[in-house]
């Protein structure tokens, strides 16, 4: 049974539990739990990070814990009863290792900056340290200091990772969080912004350390033991700042006692900040020991002397910028002259380099340097181990900036400077050595007192270092004496002289002596300074050790009596220099006379009066001393000596207010409190106290009198403590006496306290003195007064200040110091005397604030009285607290909002700190006010708005606290990791608002209706919704689920009163519409379901009230539409919000009569809702610039045809043009910057400043738009299109008579041309798209699209980056259609494949002699329709012979838009299938060789080929072929009588065909005689073989010689090019009348010509060799038998060899990613490159009733197979109401006016043949409509090099499907252009046409044909109505003088019907022709500026 448990409430799992039984809950290691029930070693709970998930778990899985329980019962929490900083550690561990594990997926999946994977590793082993630290708190045998450090240590370390992290700041109180409601907020802010404080501008240390540590001495000559001396030197004043340490090193160089450290490591304490400057430096003095010479044989003495040998020295300052971890190697330097080794440090120092060298060239000194920062105990702490290791100290010389009380120091430091001595009968200079002896008082030496430096222990004699015959010689060596004070009298210090011989036995003759006295006899020490010894010479072999023979001589010459001036005049002196640092001993006599003033009594007032002379430093050291000396002088003589007395006890309390003495206060406390015995003394001090007070007004100098009050506290400190100690003696007499003279005092007080002087009187100055210091008294008069006496005379005391306030008097800001010092005293805390101080306090802060004067004071002010204001419960104190809460609110809540407002609308001051400054007042009142709001309750709040006598005030006030609170909110009021300060301040402003919307109800509805007040409500209630800190769906779920309990979500709760306040608005809402829209559409993106379905209903409110009012809500329509895409823009909304929108509205309009329209506004913003999300996912995704396009092309689209948005159209043209530009799209940059430039006209309207334009006429910005596309089409080698703007540009400059810039446009026009003519262009491959699947955007799902792939990109390329723009894709491995299923499944589905464009501009591409840069343009460009062929066999297969059943499915795909465009990618509009015969199929292969061997031919001719190979493999290609049965395998198959019997219908194809065959032959005996004239020698075997299989082909097809037809003329080629057959020989070809005319409506096209590069024909000719064969067996071969045209001169010249890629099997020729198992058979998959037809082989025959028949052709041209071509019909465009830009339809028997009209040279046709249509399958559109809007046929016309249709935008956003082989050949492409040109007309077509042309031109005619194209979009290129001047044929054009041709063999006659005239269509921009259609007029513009 289970049993609910009782103490068994929360736990830690022990271990992972998977849950597998019944109701089992899953456990990982780590989670905590709440247990709810119990039974059988099972529990029942849930885990805490997800509590709606309950379930059972076996008990021993589970770590109980004791918790304390909230809310017993069926809503309890249960909170663990530990550590709160376990607690904390706990679950930030928990928060950090999510992160954790996130920072190590962006390191390694990304790869990050370093810094993230830096921040990886930090975190990793500062966590591994929290949990270190978990584990010793969670023992508990820590000791309660350690305990503290450790605690310190891990709030340290979180504080640390959450800010790395950009977590959220913690505010701690003792190392433990703070719950934000147990404090007030103003002590919240305080702890924040100290916390931040602490975290972003640390304190500078003051103190600082210098750690040592002496590795090695690196040198070549040593040998010699060494001794290291390091010192701090101050190079600015040339003296030491320490003592020095002393290291000895052996004779490698190395310590001599490794083991221990202290001997090898110091800490050089105590340096100042001012010492760490450039010019103090750490010098290094090195002595060896050893022979007097370093190069000195040994000889047999063994005496050692000290000997110089370098120096080294490095700057302090180099250490601050260095790696303290970093081991330094300083260089070490010798003497030149050894004379001048006591200032070597100072030369290198100033490098004097003559005076010093390198002490070898590879002698270094090996130190570790390092600075430490703080004081000493702070370093032992955090440096334990180094302290613990072992560590000497060495000392500053003096005392450090601050003295520290307790301090004991006793140091004597004497430094032997130089010595002046005689040779000595000598005849060379002695070499001096100096012994250094400190003997007592009986004159013995005292052992260890003689100290070389730290490091070294002391030792009992010291010898100085010896320079070589030296008399003078100069040490400055520093030697220290450690003496204790006990043993300073009596003692003296002797210096024995010796003279060192380098004979052989080395002695050390002693010849002098000196010594000095270390105390004077009156107590004094030796005088710090330099002393000039007397030498007194001695025997050699003199006894010293009676000390008491030479101490009566004089010691030095300062000493001596006048009348000795014989040893006056001796010249041998030595001079010492001694410093004294000790906290005991003095060297001044003022000092110790005072302190012996009983001794003295005559020279008291002498002592009190020089008391004010001596140095601080003495006067503390003996500080109780004086003090004791002082009060026992006032007990003894008050009368005589308590002026004086007292002036010295002022004296000394103003010296401990220094900051380098101010330590020693608590000295002088304790000394108050424990030594003090001066019971009398109150008295008196009260006495000359009050005396200086009443002199104050009358006194000429204030100065003495400041000094008197600045000592207030101190003086008072005194007569309150000799008050009790009189009390205490006397059991409490002279009460009354001692309370009276207390208040006559501060009558006093206030008397002058009251005075009003001038600003700069010095009584004024005075009075600013005594505040000052008065609150200090408030504490010494609590000891003896009661609470509400005190508060009296300070109420009373402060009461008496002058009230006139005058800015700028200094009092005014005193005042407010002593009032802040009074609210944070502790008299202030007591609630008593708070009661009588605040309204004083009130007053004076009141009158502050008002003046905003003084307001970073004012914020202290009140931050400190608000800090002791609490909520308490029910108990007695509330009612006190209440009336406080009362009075606050009374007097400053209004004056505080004003003053916020004031400074945070106040313009930022110039500087760091009074920025810093500005936003510390603001967050202190911001803390203030919201204080006091919670302090609020409801009775304040009533009291507060009944208090507003008038509804002005009311509104005043409502407008005000909305405002404060907009600023509140602002991101910027609080750091950004402040979330615990933002959420208390949100709390507080909800609560308020809740209060005040009652207010706003009652006073300011229906008549009393306010729209300011009402409106600035709202928009608060908006703001306060979208804050970032409110967005719980952002934070991580710990953090959510906190501040969900603790606040709830305050989003919720706001727009619920929203929506209760808009309900009570009525017909006042119609106020708010549309300018609430906005807002309320902000607030309803915010993803909080309750928040929307509270929201939403509001627009429908808003619409029908619109409705009611206007009729109609167009309005909230607009507002929709403009504010949605700025804020979904943002990243608001989301596809639930969408869904939510829709379905909530169209419930609510359900019943409306306006319902149709409701719909259809909410259609629409729900569509243009998709189009932004889709838009804003690829913009914050990063996605691949392919997506980014495709959406930003979708969203144009929609802002042009849907909701005529100009303005957000443009803005969406330039980001469009961004993007390509960022992708390098330079084609389709220009295309997209067209769309603005065709919205511009040539006039002078001025335009404002707009996006990135400058303030300019319309002219000038088109006139940029123009020059920008014509760059870019440039860069894209677009130069066609470029050309035409240029020329344009041109018309312009030229009817402005601009000259200049008109000759710049030519020149530019004139390089367009040269780079067509000079430049390689790459025909880009195309490919088509689906993307299948629910899963995929809006603009893309369940569509298909064409994409233009990138330079040299080939099929496989392409998909592999669909794929990885769309990774989670599935590619499909077929071609077919994909079934609902597909369409309708949660997934992404891609299927690619290679199609093959269809020209429109075939007059161009057959016209021969057109250069093949010129052709190259055409192939590629403004294409609208692509074609995908797929072979199959239908009926039974011919083993024998494949090609009777081998049919070709042939799907045509129409564009929306023409490729190139906008994007590179749009969307399929129409799909066509058809199915081609077999006799069509092989047609159409016939004659695209024909048509390739003819080009072959004539660039052989022409010269333009730089070999022959290319002609070579095509001639051999095909005539093996043909031997081989390739021909033959054709002849079998149709020209047998079964076929001509069972297809009577296809006599003339046959026909057909075989007059293709003879031309064929034709063709290639004519190519086997050019290519015999330019093949080289080593190919003539392959000639010869050429032309006798060329032999066997003719008679196997049986032609002995040529049909009659084929000999009736031969053909010419003039100069060797069929250029000159245009002119010369067929005057009529560019008659209309030789034109072809094909019926639009034909569902299937002839190819004109193949689309080569004319870099790849050495691969094609290559491949024809292998791929055409007769042998077939199967058709895998018979799909050989195509050209291979490659795209790509990559490709091309790196194709494969032709005997490879024909030997080859198919299946190894497929795609390389595709298995042989996952493929379908060749009839239903998809085919790879190399195995699919192109139309090549199935070219489009043409139905013999679409196909008209031309003049017969000339017998002068070459045999030429040119098949009819047709295009299929096209949708006519459907235009929106766009009003710049779209088309009218107009009548058939007119043309638009706005399709583009070029001028260009005249092309002449290609004769059409008549064939039969092939059968329609199906058609995907439904209904065939014509998409050009004439009927009339047309001349056939050459289109612009620019032209550009398109009639949609669609996206590119390609995507992989399948894989591909990019193979030589692709059957899936259509590699032959077809034509668009001109078209039949049907029916009563004749009836409308215009005037005719003549049957033929001229053949020299320069008139040019003018042919109405496609409409194109409104932004196409060719949307020019400027008329046009004729343009001459261009050079590249113009026909060749005439040559004799060559003989070439006679062409084969075909019979032709007679021509068909072609009566053209009229130009409507002729004056004889149909009458020129207006353009429509555009809509009046919205942005009429743009």
């Amino acid at each position: 049974m289970w049993i609910p448990t009782e103490h068994e409430k929360y736990g830690v799992v022990l271990a992972s539990f998977r849950g597998t039984v019944q109701h089992g809950l899953p456990l990982e290691i780590g989670d905590t739990v709440q247990l709810l029930e119990k039974c059988e070693g099972w529990y029942r709970g849930f885990v805490h990070k997800n509590p709606n998930a309950k379930g059972i778990f076996p008990c021993t899985y589970i770590h109980l814990k004791n918790a304390h329980i909230k809310n017993k019962g069926q809503f309890e929490t249960v909170i663990p009863t530990e550590d709160s900083v376990i607690t904390e550690m706990t679950s930030t561990l928990r928060d950090w290792g999510a992160m954790w594990k996130r920072l190590y997926v962006v390191k390694t999946v990304q790869h990050t900056h370093k810094n993230d994977g830096d921040l990886f590793h930090r975190l990793w082993h500062v966590m591994n340290e929290i949990l270190d630290l978990r584990r010793q708190v969670l023992v508990g045998h820590l000791t309660n200091d350690r305990m503290k450090d450790v605690k310190q240590h891990i709030t340290a370390r979180l504080d640390w990772g959450n800010e790395q992290l950009s977590l959220d700041l913690v505010p701690r109180r003792e190392f433990s969080m703070v719950d934000p409601d147990e404090i007030s907020v103003t002590e919240l802010f305080k702890l924040m912004e100290h916390r931040h404080r602490k975290k972003e501008t640390p304190v500078p240390a003051s103190t600082h350390h210098l750690f040592v540590h002496m590795k090695s001495l690196m040198s070549s000559n040593l040998g010699e033991e060494l001794e290291v001396f390091f010192h701090i030197y101050d190079g600015r004043e040339n003296r030491p700042l320490s003592e020095r340490f002393f290291v000895r090193l052996n004779k490698n160089g190395v310590p001599k006692s490794p083991e221990k450290t202290e001997r090898q490591c110091t800490l050089f304490v105590d340096l100042g900040s001012s010492d760490l400057r450039k010019d103090v430096y750490i010098v290094v003095h090195i002595m060896r020991i050893g022979r007097m010479g370093a190069g000195e044989k040994k000889n047999l003495c063994s005496i050692q002397y000290r000997r110089p040998f370098g120096c080294a020295v490095v700057s302090i300052a180099d250490l601050l910028t260095a790696d303290s971890k970093d081991d330094h190697l300083l260089k070490v330097y010798a003497c030149t002259t050894e004379s001048e080794w006591y200032q070597i440090h100072e030369n290198i120092i100033r490098k004097v380099n003559s005076r010093y060298n390198l002490s070898g060239s590879n002698t270094g000194l090996a130190v570790s340097l390092q600075l430490l920062h703080g004081d000493i105990e702070q370093l032992r702490r955090e440096y334990m181990v180094l302290f613990t290791r072992g560590v000497s100290i060495t000392k500053k010389l003096g005392f450090s900036d601050i003295i520290m009380p307790g301090e004991m120091r006793n140091d004597l430091y004497m430094t032997l400077e130089k010595g002046e001595f005689e040779k000595g009968g000598k005849s060379v200079a002695r070499n001096v050595e100096i012994t250094v002896y400190v003997l007592d008082i009986q004159g013995q030496v005292m052992k260890s007192y003689v100290a070389a430096g730290s490091g070294e222990p002391g030792g009992d004699v010291y010898h100085s270092f010896v320079l070589y015959h030296n008399n003078s010689p100069r040490w400055a060596e520093q030697i220290k004496l450690p003496i204790p004070v006990d043993m300073f009298r009596g003692s003296h210090v002797r210096f024995e002289f010796r003279h060192c011989s380098t004979k052989d036995k080395g002695e050390k003759k002693l010849f002098g002596y000196s010594f000095v006295h270390l105390m004077q006899e009156d107590g004094r020490t030796l005088p710090d300074g330099t002393h000039e010894l007397i030498i007194h010479k001695c025997e050699e072999n003199a006894n010293l050790q009676d000390s008491s023979c030479y101490l009566k001589l004089p010691f030095s010459k300062a000493n001596l009596p006048g009348n000795n001036q014989a040893v006056k005049g001796t010249k041998e002196c030595f001079w010492i220099t001694s410093f004294l640092c000790s906290t005991k001993l003095t060297q001044n006599g003022d000092m110790l006379d005072l302190l012996k003033w009983r001794a003295h009594p005559e020279r008291i007032n002498d002592s009190l009066l020089k008391l004010k002379e001596i140095d601080g430093s003495e006067i503390v050291k003996f500080l109780q001393d004086t003090l004791d000396t002082l009060f026992g002088i006032l007990d003894e003589s008050s009368q005589r000596y308590g002026l004086k007395v007292f002036d010295c006890l002022v004296h000394i309390i103003n010296l401990l207010q220094d900051s380098k003495f101010h330590h020693f206060k608590p000295v002088m406390d304790t000394y108050i409190e424990s030594h003090f015995a001066g019971a009398l003394s109150y008295r008196d001090l009260i006495k000359v106290l009050k005396w200086y007070v009443d002199r104050i007004i009358d006194a000429e100098h204030q100065d003495h009198i400041q000094q008197v009050l600045n000592a207030t506290e101190y003086i008072f400190k005194y007569i309150i403590q000799s008050r009790r100690l009189f009390a205490l003696a006397t059991g409490g007499q002279s009460e009354e006496e001692f309370r009276c003279c207390v208040h006559e005092l501060f009558m006093s007080i206030r008397f002058f306290l009251s005075q009003e002087n001038k600003i700069t009187s010095p009584v004024t100055q005075t009075q600013a003195v005594f505040l000052r210091t008065f609150p200090a008294v408030y504490g010494e008069l609590l000891k003896i007064f009661t609470v509400r006496e005190v508060a009296g005379f300070v109420r009373e005391t402060l009461g008496s200040l002058p009230a006139t306030a005058r800015a700028e008097c200094p009092l005014e800001s005193v005042k407010l110091h002593c009032i802040a010092k009074t609210v944070e005293s502790q008299l202030y805390t007591n609630t008593e005397s708070r009661c009588i101080l605040l309204p004083v306090v009130l007053r004076l802060l009141q009158a502050h604030m008002q003046e905003q004067r003084d307001l970073v004071m004012c914020a202290r002010i009140l931050t400190s009285m608000l800090s002791l204001v609490r909520k308490y419960d029910s108990t007695a104190t509330e009612p006190v607290v209440s009336e406080e809460v009362d009075l606050i609110v009374d007097s400053l809540l209004v004056v505080l909002m004003r003053t916020i407002l004031e400074i945070t609308n106040r313009p930022q001051a110039a500087g760091t700190n009074m920025r810093l400054q500005f936003q510390d007042i603001t967050g202190e009142f911001v803390a203030c006010l919201l204080a006091l709001l919670r302090q609020m309750s409801d009775k304040h709040y009533q009291q507060l708005l009944q208090a507003f006598t008038s509804k002005d005030d009311l509104r005043d006030f409502l407008l005000q606290i909305f405002t404060v609170f907009r600023i509140l909110i602002r991101p910027e009021m609080f750091l950004k990791d402040w979330t615990v300060m933002r959420l208390v301040t949100n709390n507080v402003i909800i609560t308020t608002v809740l209060y005040l919307s009652d207010a706003l109800r009652k006073n300011f509805l229906n008549d009393k209706f306010d729209y300011k007040v009402w409106d600035s409500y709202f928009y608060l209630s908006v703001i306060f919704i979208n804050q970032p800190c409110l967005q719980l769906e952002s934070f991580s779920p710990s953090k959510r689920k906190r501040v969900l309990e603790k606040y709830g979500d305050m989003r919720v709760m706001m727009g619920c009163e929203i929506f209760s306040m808009w309900q009570n608005l009525g017909e006042h809402k119609l106020n708010f519409i549309p300018a609430m829209i906005g807002p309320f559409l902000e607030v309803t993106l915010v993803p909080q379901p309750d928040l929307r379905n509270v929201m939403i209903p509001i627009f429908h409110d808003m619409m029908d009230w619109e409705q009611r009012r206007s009729g109609n809500f167009k309005q909230v329509e607009a507002k929709l539409i403009d504010k949605l895409d700025g804020l979904m823009s943002e990243g608001k909304g989301d596809e639930t919000y969408r869904e939510l929108f829709n379905s909530i509205l169209l419930k609510k309009i359900e019943r409306e009569t306006w319902r149709e329209s409701g719909v259809s506004l909410i259609a629409t913003v729900t569509r243009l809702m998709e189009r932004l999300l889709d838009y804003r996912d690829c913009v914050k995704l990063g996605e691949v610039d392919g997506k980014k396009i495709g959406c930003t092309v979708s969203l144009l689209n929609f802002y042009k045809t849907e909701l005529n948005k100009e303005e957000m159209y443009i803005r969406y043209i330039h980001k469009l043009y961004e993007l390509h530009l960022k992708a390098q799209n330079y084609t389709e940059a220009s295309y997209t910057l067209l769309l603005y430039d065709e919205l511009l006209e040539w006039s002078e309207r001025p335009l404002r400043e707009f996006l990135n334009y400058p303030m300019q006429s319309e002219w000038q910005r088109k006139e940029y738009l123009h020059l920008t596309i014509v760059q870019n089409f440039d860069r894209g080698k677009c130069w066609e299109n470029g050309i035409i703007l240029c020329r344009e540009l041109a018309d312009q400059y030229e009817s402005y008579y601009d000259y200049r810039n008109l000759s710049k446009m030519r020149m530019m026009e004139a390089s367009l041309y040269d780079k067509i003519m000079d430049q390689q262009r790459l025909e880009p491959e195309f490919f088509r798209v689906g993307f299948y699947g629910k899963k995929f955007p809006f603009f893309l799902r369940n569509k298909e699209f064409v994409c233009r792939g990138h330079d040299y990109e080939r099929l496989e390329a392409f998909q592999q980056r669909m794929l990885n723009e769309f990774p989670h894709a599935i590619a499909m491995q077929h071609v077919n259609q994909p079934d609902q299923t597909i369409y309708q499944a949660e997934a992404q589905y891609l299927q690619i494949y290679a199609v093959s464009p269809i020209p429109e501009s075939q007059d161009v591409l057959q016209r021969d002699g057109v250069p093949d840069n010129i052709k190259s343009f055409y192939k590629v460009n403004h294409i609208w329709r692509f074609r995908y062929d797929r072979p199959f066999h239908k009926g039974t297969k011919d083993k024998e012979n494949e090609f009777k059943s081998l049919w070709v499915e042939r799907t045509s795909l129409t564009l929306v838009q023409s490729l190139p465009g906008i994007s590179r990618w749009f969307e399929v509009e129409k799909r066509e299938l058809v199915e081609v015969s077999p006799l069509e199929n092989a047609i159409e292969v016939i004659e695209n060789k024909n048509l390739q061997l003819r080009m072959l031919i004539a660039q052989c001719q022409s010269r333009q080929m730089q070999n022959i190979n290319p002609l070579t493999m095509c001639l051999n290609g095909v005539i093996d072929a043909a031997v081989n049965g390739g021909l033959a395998r054709y002849q079998e198959a149709f020209f047998v009588k079964d076929y001509i019997v069972n297809h009577p219908e296809d006599g003339e194809k046959i026909g057909r065909l075989r007059e293709l065959m003879f031309e064929q032959a034709h063709i290639l005996e004519y190519g086997l005689a050019v290519h015999e004239k330019f093949v080289p020698q080593d190919m003539r075997p392959l000639h010869k073989k050429l032309v006798d299989q060329f032999h066997v082909m003719k008679s196997s097809l049986g032609i002995q010689e040529f049909p009659a037809y084929v000999r009736a003329s031969p053909v010419h080629f003039t100069n060797g090019s069929p250029r000159s057959s245009c002119r010369n020989s067929v005057p009529n070809i560019i008659s209309p009348d030789g034109a072809r005319v094909v019926a639009r409506r034909s569902p299937l096209t002839y190819p004109a010509v193949n689309r080569y590069s004319s870099s790849s024909l050495s691969s094609q000719a290559s491949n024809e060799v292998s791929n055409i064969t007769g042998q077939s067996e199967s058709s895998d071969e018979v799909f050989n038998m195509q050209p291979s045209p490659s795209t790509s001169s990559l490709s091309s010249n790196h194709s494969a060899s032709p005997n490879v890629t024909s030997s080859a099997p198919s299946s190894t020729r497929g795609s390389p990613q595709l298995q042989d198992k996952h493929k379908h058979s060749r009839e239903n998959s998809c085919l790879s490159s190399r195995e699919r037809p192109v139309s090549a082989i199935y070219p489009n025959p043409l139905d013999p009733a679409q196909r008209t028949t031309p003049h017969q052709i000339g017998d002068t041209t070459l045999p030429r197979s040119d098949p009819n071509l047709s295009a299929p019909d096209k949708v006519r465009p459907t235009f929106s109401s766009w009003s710049l830009d779209s088309v009218k339809e107009v009548n058939n028997t007119q043309f638009s006016d706005t399709v583009g009209k070029l001028l260009c040279p005249p092309v002449p046709p290609r004769p059409p043949y008549p064939g039969s249509s092939a059968k329609t399958i199906r058609s995907q559109s439904p209904v065939p409509t014509s998409r050009s809007p004439q009927k009339s046929s047309l001349p056939p016309f050459t289109p612009s090099p620019t032209e550009c249709q398109s009639a949609g935008l669609v996206s590119n956003s390609p995507v992989l499907s399948g894989s591909y082989s990019s193979g030589i050949s692709s059957m899936s492409r259509c590699s032959v252009s077809e034509a668009s040109g001109t078209e039949a007309t049907t029916g009563d077509h004749a009836a409308h046409q215009g005037p005719t042309m003549p049957n033929s031109v001229s053949s020299g005619s320069d008139e040019l044909i003018r042919r109405e194209n496609k409409t194109p979009p409104p932004y196409s290129v060719y949307e020019r109505t400027n008329p046009r001047r004729p343009v001459p044929l261009p050079h590249s054009l113009s026909i060749p003088p005439s040559v004799d041709p060559p003989a070439l063999p006679p062409k084969p006659h075909q019979q032709r019907t007679s021509s068909m005239k072609l009566v053209p269509a009229s130009d409507p921009r002729r004056a004889d022709g149909v009458p020129h259609v207006p353009r429509p007029r555009p809509l009046p513009r919205k942005v009429s500026q743009l």
